[in-house]
């Protein structure tokens, strides 16, 4: 079964305001693949995050955070950025921001 890939407006800007076009490039063919069996790429996310996905790309220092809408066969792309464990501008910090503001919606 073949995924559709959506980007949230958030996810779009994420992947945009990258400044290095390998690295931006080598995320958007990472995403791409998610259309085939989107659960077995990434790992699941606990806590704060549950029911979202992570999965490393461009040299596994980025990660893209997604969901899996099954009964529509989308993957929904909600987040783009680098894991800085301890940084505020950590990925996951930002994923959270935006889970605690309704901004992981459907794109």
């Amino acid at each position: 079964m073949t995924y559709a890939i959506r980007l949230t407006p958030t996810a779009q800007r994420m992947l945009a305001d990258l400044k290095d076009r390998r690295v931006r490039e080598k995320i958007a063919q990472r995403i791409d693949k998610l259309a085939q069996d989107p659960e077995k790429q990434g790992k699941p996310l606990l806590g704060e995050l549950s029911g979202l996905y992570s999965l490393r790309a461009a040299g596994q220092r980025y990660r893209v955070i997604y969901s899996i809408e099954r009964q529509i066969i989308t993957v929904i792309v909600a987040a783009v950025g680098i894991r800085k464990e301890g940084d505020r501008r950590d990925i996951y910090e930002l994923a959270k921001k935006l889970v605690r503001l309704g901004l992981m919606g459907n794109a």
